[in-house]
């Protein structure tokens, strides 16, 4: 018997304490519930500007290496420096992007930006010496094509643009730059582009920007940033016709605006046909962004006491409403915005976190309602940027249809141009934002103030109203 008693306290003793002792239970009278830690999905709460800076620098890194600025022989590779001897075996050095094409044009922009964020001037070199290199070769290059009746088809896009997508986001940038550096020899490029855009671009009888394509008379969503930056850009490169572009560029806004926008859903629909009786609700998120975009770019430079400026920022603080209550427990937004099934997209994720940050930053929107908007979707952005600077997540060029699947099932891809610059400009204003605002944890949650705060939410303490 003693040696079975001896057996059986050997055994208690190896047992680990919380086998000896029952557990306590956490409930409501022990625990103050509300204070568990949650279980966020990714990463959540502080942020700092240096840490959106790193991000940042990393896709800076990363497409600087995929956007060579140099000519080419395209049969043999070899390095082409006498522009003027050059034929139709020129190209522009293949990288990963093209550095004419729109989505390019929105990586500019939002270098120009991010160099007044972080006074980092190797974004503005970037920019300065990529519009340097185009305008020192485009004449070659046109040379050769009246010659030959062909050369470098990224040349003709500069050249003999045919679409909106050719010009609008390339000459905002152009003129942005060109305002900054008056020695910059973009004056003839800006010129041709800008031709294309107001004086040949397909319009309805009413003047707004139109394609024939899915349909006659098609407006596109996408049109509205492909084409009213550049003429809002124009009315400060312009001084003379001020007046004149200001007006076509508010023009332009509030036609598209007035067929597109759903108020009821506080979303743009992305395509509008004239001769259609009915017109689908297909809220494509990325064509969301370029809506919100334009009115941010347009609203930069409408002066204060503009007469239709106080409509435009309405349209524009509803579509905030609209977007921001779609954001999903993640951060990012879905490919469809109102149907939660759709996957969920980086590249309007991004440019809805730089329209939130510049917004707040303007004055235009609440920091407290929108900041922890921002934020959690700049978190998720930054999520999707990977070790190697490439940016997941990114739906490809998307044509325009009147039935779900089409938009369900747009392939994702790194290498779809159109989420590097959202994402560079997203972060440049969420740096700006970081550096005006103070946003802080409390109770769990991040919450934007205007001034630092000493202290949040006691740890400890419980309280029935905080829980309510």
């Amino acid at each position: 018997m003693n040696i079975r008693i001896i057996a059986i306290a050997s055994l208690l003793i190896a047992l680990p304490v919380s086998a000896q002792k029952k557990k306590t239970v956490v409930n409501d009278s022990n625990t103050p519930l509300h204070l568990l830690q949650p279980a966020y999905q990714g990463t959540y709460g502080d942020l700092t500007p240096e840490q959106v800076k790193k991000d940042v620098d990393r896709v800076f890194t990363y497409i600087d290496k995929e956007t060579p600025a140099r000519v080419v022989d395209k049969n043999t590779g070899k390095l082409i420096t006498d522009y003027t001897a050059m034929g139709e075996e020129a190209q522009l050095e293949r990288g990963a992007f093209r550095l004419a094409s729109y989505e390019w044009g929105v990586t500019y922009s939002a270098l120009i930006a991010a160099t007044e964020a972080t006074s980092d001037q190797r974004y503005m070199d970037y920019v300065q010496n990529r519009f340097r290199f185009l305008a020192e070769v485009a004449p070659h290059f046109k040379r050769v094509y009246q010659e030959n009746g062909t050369t470098d088809p990224q040349l003709l896009q500069i050249l003999t643009p045919h679409a909106l997508d050719d010009a609008g986001a390339v000459c905002a940038a152009m003129i942005k730059v060109r305002l900054k550096d008056g020695s910059l020899p973009v004056d003839g490029l800006i010129d041709n582009y800008f031709d294309f855009i107001i004086n040949r671009e397909y319009r309805l009888a009413d003047g707004t920007f139109a394609r024939n394509r899915p349909q006659h008379n098609t407006l596109w969503l996408d049109d509205m940033f492909m084409g009213i930056p550049a003429v809002a850009q124009m009315s400060c490169y312009d001084k003379a016709q001020k007046e004149k572009y200001l007006a076509e560029a508010v023009r332009q806004f509030l036609q598209f605006a007035d067929r597109m926008f759903i108020p009821e859903k506080g979303l743009y629909r992305h395509g509008w046909v004239e001769s259609s009786t009915e017109h689908p609700a297909f809220c494509w998120a990325r064509a969301n962004g370029w809506a919100m975009l334009t009115a941010c770019e347009l609203l930069d430079v409408l002066p204060e006491n503009y007469p239709q400026r106080a409509k435009i920022m309405d349209y524009f603080r509803a579509h905030v409403r609209g977007v921001t209550a779609l954001q999903s427990g993640e951060g990012l937004w879905h490919q469809l915005l109102d149907r939660n099934d759709s996957y969920l997209e980086t590249s309007a994720t991004a440019i809805y976190v730089y329209c939130l940050a510049h917004a707040i930053n303007k004055g235009w929107i609440d920091a407290i309602a929108y900041g922890p908007v921002a934020h959690l979707g700049w978190h998720a952005v930054a999520g999707k940027i990977n070790a190697e600077g490439q940016v997941e997540g990114t739906c490809v060029g998307t044509g325009m249809a009147f039935d779900p699947a089409f938009y369900y099932y747009r392939p994702v891809n790194v290498y779809a141009a159109h989420g590097y610059g959202p994402v560079l400009w997203a972060g440049a204003e969420m740096i700006r934002l970081l550096k005006n605002q103070y946003p802080q944890m409390n109770d769990s949650a991040v919450q934007y103030y205007q001034v630092k705060q000493k202290t949040t939410a006691p740890i400890f303490a419980v309280d029935t109203e905080d829980t309510k």
